[in-house]
């Protein structure tokens, strides 16, 4: 099962409410997945120019102690947006690595869920409308976005286990189906420097993206590329800073709807999730076709 919904926006004018469109949408795929819920924000929402977003099971705790650690040892000061169990950290400058050590010894219940330019992931367990909620999705702003409410079938009900899936700087994941050979080519990245969070197939794809991109592919040469790589039933929705794209395995069994208009690119796992947006009655609505490539970028 599992429902994804994505939103790209054209007209910057609809960009104040890219959240609550997105929102509704996700909301209305929750009975595809109850279990967990997650959404990836594009935007411009810190006076800092680099952002990494964390979760922590006890936020009270952590975050504070966070960034003053990061100001005493880093040599940063954060500007901290709490977001109930997560927490926008804005910096002046790229410093994953360092913040990366600093919570792997000293933080076991603080997991980095994106960072880059733009991307702000949030993601928990409980229905898509309680997550929404949690987050204060409604509210957010951003050029485009990509949700993903589930139903787990290859691994343990968590909130590291809830999509959107982000292994590198602005770029997410979002994906319903099941890969083959995920364990296999996990070992591959592996060796190739990428780190894994969880034990999750989905997050294997984005790894697998990652990896393309860091090799000078752009986001549509790398789902290219893995309609020869990526074995298994799948439709993926990726995102990154400039770009949108969307992918259906050879077989195409997993269902997805397509629709676009002047103002947006829209995505949904059912038509029912589009039904509300500006201007869907004049849209082009289409099915994507299967291993077929469908990217769109600023």
């Amino acid at each position: 099962m599992c429902g994804i919904v994505g939103l790209f926006l054209k007209d910057s004018s609809l960009e104040p409410d890219l959240g609550r469109m997105l929102s509704e949408m996700l909301v209305t795929m929750t009975d595809r997945g109850p279990d967990s819920a997650g959404i990836a924000i594009y935007g411009q929402n810190s006076e800092k120019p680099y952002k990494i977003t964390l979760q922590s099971s006890q936020p009270d705790m952590d975050f504070d102690r966070l960034a003053s650690l990061v100001e005493s040892e880093l040599g940063q000061t954060p500007q901290v947006l709490r977001k109930d169990s997560h927490a926008v950290f804005g910096f002046d400058q790229d410093c994953l690595d360092p913040l990366r050590s600093l919570v792997q010894a000293e933080f076991p219940c603080v997991t980095i869920m994106s960072r880059g330019e733009s991307i702000e992931i949030f993601k928990e367990v409980g229905l898509p409308e309680k997550v929404a909620q949690r987050f204060d999705v409604a509210q957010m702003s951003g050029t485009h976005g990509i949700g993903h409410t589930r139903m787990a079938t290859e691994s343990a009900v968590t909130t590291n286990g809830a999509h959107p899936f982000s292994t590198g700087s602005d770029q997410c994941l979002v994906h319903n189906g099941s890969l083959s050979n995920h364990n296999n080519l996990r070992r591959v990245l592996k060796k190739q420097g990428i780190e894994f969070e969880t034990e999750n197939d989905s997050e294997v794809a984005a790894a697998y993206l990652t990896w393309q991109m860091q090799n000078g592919a752009n986001l549509g040469e790398a789902l290219e590329a893995g309609l020869d790589d990526l074995d298994g039933f799948y439709t993926f929705v990726v995102g990154t800073k400039d770009g949108f794209g969307v992918l259906r395995d050879p077989i195409a069994c997993k269902p997805a709807v397509l629709a676009e208009t002047d103002q947006y690119v829209a995505f949904g796992s059912e038509y029912r999730a589009l039904v509300n947006l500006p201007g869907i009655e004049s849209a082009k609505v289409w099915e994507p076709e299967p291993a077929t490539v469908y990217f769109w970028e600023r």
